[in-house]
């Protein structure tokens, strides 16, 4: 069974489309990246996505239910988690009440069980020993990191990260790398990510969006090899 689905996926902001007609799937256990430049309708696109805004026409289906009119917070009591562009860590929290907050959403767990977690999670993505730390504390790459350590606390089927690596040095960008590796078959990646050397060494299948539109779909290699993807972004791209 596809593990997400939308369908006619549209969008419209005071007269201005931001995305039309999108049709986009995610097979359980896949790294997709979804691309494409500046204003391509990615943020929109993810939102819906989430439950964070409603389309103005289509549906989206996650393991076969229409969740189109459900809120995020039932998104994510289904297995949907999603780390954002810009970080959302509680800054006055340490970094293992941070990952209390978001086991809670899903799990509902007691204290015991959360703080047997926290040290786990904290090693899979390169936080070991940070547990007491005040999130505001922690580098912009760090708390990138703790988000994605929040999010796997959810216990996701789906896990949407959007500009991950942003912040990251490029020692814990090849840490980023076998960690994703590592989270599938478990759990099903969407990458919304700018760096394309990524990209294209992690991701199994990529959706590239232009002007709120799906411009191309395919393998790395297909997609390297598009002309039309050429031309509308990665001939603009510096990485």
């Amino acid at each position: 069974m596809t593990l997400l689905r939308t369908t006619n996926l549209t969008r419209h902001f005071s007269g201005i489309t931001a995305n039309k007609d999108v049709d986009f799937e995610i097979e359980p256990g896949e790294i997709r990246a979804l691309i494409g430049p500046n204003g391509a309708g990615k943020t929109t696109f993810t939102s819906m996505l989430i439950g964070r805004l409603p389309p103005s026409s289509g549906t989206v289906h996650f393991e076969g239910a229409d969740i189109t009119a459900l809120p995020a917070f039932e998104r994510v009591r289904l297995g949907m988690a999603y780390t954002f562009q810009i970080t959302s860590v509680f800054a006055n929290l340490t970094v293992q009440e941070n990952i209390h907050l978001a086991a809670r959403r899903q799990m509902r767990a007691r204290d015991a069980r959360l703080t047997s977690l926290t040290p786990a999670l904290l090693e899979q993505v390169g936080l070991a020993g940070r547990d007491t730390d005040l999130a505001a504390d922690l580098s912009y790459g760090h708390q990138r990191l703790l988000e994605i350590a929040m999010g796997l606390a959810q216990n996701p089927k789906l896990l949407i990260l959007d500009e991950p690596t942003q912040g990251l040095a490029e020692s814990e960008i090849a840490a980023f790398k076998t960690l994703i590796r590592s989270l599938t078959p478990k759990t099903t990646i969407l990458l919304i990510e700018h760096n394309m050397g990524l990209v294209m060494e992690l991701a199994d299948t990529i959706t590239v969006l232009n002007a709120g539109e799906t411009l191309a779909f395919g393998t790395p290699a297909e997609i390297q090899a598009n002309a039309a993807v050429q031309a509308a972004y990665l001939g603009t791209q510096d990485a």
